[in-house]
């Protein structure tokens, strides 16, 4: 399969009335010029879902879950063709690409097999049905950091549901996306599934659009208000999976190297660019000098370079604006705790930064209250569990977050008052669509996967007989 270079629009391929640059993370140059999409076009897309959305929802739970199977079975023919894109587009080490395209076939099969039931509610006086109807045209936003997952997690639920669709993905990363709803074409009936791409101009259009029924994002804080105003005038029903800054705290009678393997991993992963990656450690007195050692030692034995190489386990950052935000913290860290592995640019092409971490730093440092979205850690000493909790909790953001003890009564004890959507115990970033994420505080609204999150994508129908 060639990657995709055209918007989807009504079931064909249309090319854009405006053109878009994808550079490679890896290198800073031009990797692929792809269609972008105007408001006349954005437009259009609407226009198609709406015509559609009768028809899909017609179709019922177990011909529209065919058809999304059936999506789910090209994408794993093509899963070659979507990991090489994605490490050329995104940036992500093989491994981690691969993973991607997995985890996003995965996502798309099981929401095609789930369904809501109706059900029949006793009342007095009568009968009560209660249904659940498909809202009508959905829009899809999604960011740079997981390209192809959160844009399948987003589109499986919503046309199973019997919605229509209008995907927009992140101007940096819009070839996976545009891949995805090249296969759908000839598997989909037209309209149900529309990608278009932009230079972040067309978010403002989508979301006030009064044919779109519900927004469903993942980004920001800050463009998740923006969003919210926008869609006030029409009551958008929405689901915004917002910023997190997640906090791990590490109990004094863990076993450190064993621990500090573990959220090694779920600080650095994608380079620190995920929602739910651990962005600050609190770590009890008794064993900080020994856990920021082990800390240090992984940073400075982790393999940097393209996703392209074997041997790479961090790969770069994906845009140069996140890029130079890294250098920001990087000096934030340097002024405001002591560096003890990493802290620089790495001098080549690309956008590289060495795996860093920071001891010694107060947690009204920006680096700690502010989510860096980068391979940068910071590690607060804390005299016990209780003072760990206080500290994570003061924070604006609700994520998620992990507890770690080698007691795991202990752990469970301070993880149910840990002020966060999802809060592991002795792992961290073990997610999957048959549970349920919700962001808690500055952190999102709705509930994403799950019967949870398809119900978001329906509206309650109660049909209510006299006896």
């Amino acid at each position: 399969m060639q990657f995709g270079t055209k918007l989807v629009i009504d079931g064909k391929l249309v090319a854009g009335d405006h053109t878009l640059d994808v550079i490679n993370p890896a290198t800073g140059k031009l990797f692929a010029t792809v269609a972008r999409a105007s408001q006349q076009q954005a437009a259009a897309a609407i226009a198609a879902a709406k015509k559609a959305q009768p028809g899909w929802e017609a179709l019922g739970w177990d011909r529209r879950g065919e058809m999304l199977k059936a999506l789910a079975d090209s994408l794993e023919k093509h899963r070659g063709d979507f990991i090489n894109v994605m490490i050329a587009e995104q940036g992500k080490p093989s491994r981690e690409a691969a993973d991607e395209v997995d985890y996003s076939i995965a996502f798309i099969r099981y929401f095609a097999g789930l369904r809501l039931q109706d059900e029949v509610i006793p009342a007095p006086g009568g009968r009560v049905e209660l249904r659940h109807r498909p809202l009508g045209v959905v829009a899809g936003i999604s960011p740079w950091n997981f390209p192809l997952l959160i844009p399948a997690a987003k589109i499986a639920p919503a046309l199973i549901a019997g919605n229509t669709m209008v995907m927009k993905p992140a101007p940096t990363t819009p070839i996976l996306t545009l891949m995805l709803g090249e296969l759908g074409i000839g598997i989909l009936p037209p309209g149900v599934l529309n990608v278009i791409t932009d230079q972040n101009d067309l978010g403002n259009m989508l979301t006030s659009h009064p044919d779109i029924a519900k927004v469903t994002f993942t980004g920001s804080t800050a463009t998740g208000r923006r969003i919210m105003a926008n869609g006030a005038s029409t009551l958008k029903r929405l689901t915004l999976e917002l910023g997190g800054n997640d906090a791990a705290i590490v109990l004094d009678d863990v076993n450190i190297q064993e621990t500090a393997d573990r959220i090694f991993d779920a600080a650095f992963f994608n380079a620190g660019q995920a929602c739910l990656a651990i962005k600050r450690v609190y770590v009890a007195d008794a064993i900080y000098e020994a856990f920021c050692k082990a800390m240090a030692r992984r940073a400075q034995e982790a393999v940097v370079g393209p996703g392209s190489q074997p041997s790479t386990r961090i790969g770069p950052l994906q845009n140069r604006q996140q890029f130079e935000k890294a250098k920001h913290f990087l000096n934030v860290a340097h002024r405001d705790g002591r560096v003890i592995a990493g802290g620089m640019a790495m001098e080549r092409e690309g956008y590289f930064i060495r795996p860093t971490i920071v001891r010694d730093i107060d947690d009204q440092s920006e680096l700690v209250t502010e989510e860096q979205f980068c391979p940068i850690l910071p590690i607060v000493r804390v005299t016990d569990g209780e003072d760990a909790l206080a500290r994570a909790n003061r924070s604006e953001f609700g994520l998620g977050g992990s507890v770690w003890s080698a007691d795991s009564a202990r752990a469970k004890a301070l993880a149910r008052r840990m002020q966060s959507g999802t809060v592991w115990v002795n792992q961290h970033l073990n997610f999957g669509p048959e549970v349920p994420l919700a962001g808690a505080k500055q952190s999102g609204i709705g509930v994403e996967w799950t019967e949870l999150g398809l119900a978001e994508f329906c509206q309650v129908n109660v049909i209510r007989e006299a006896a």
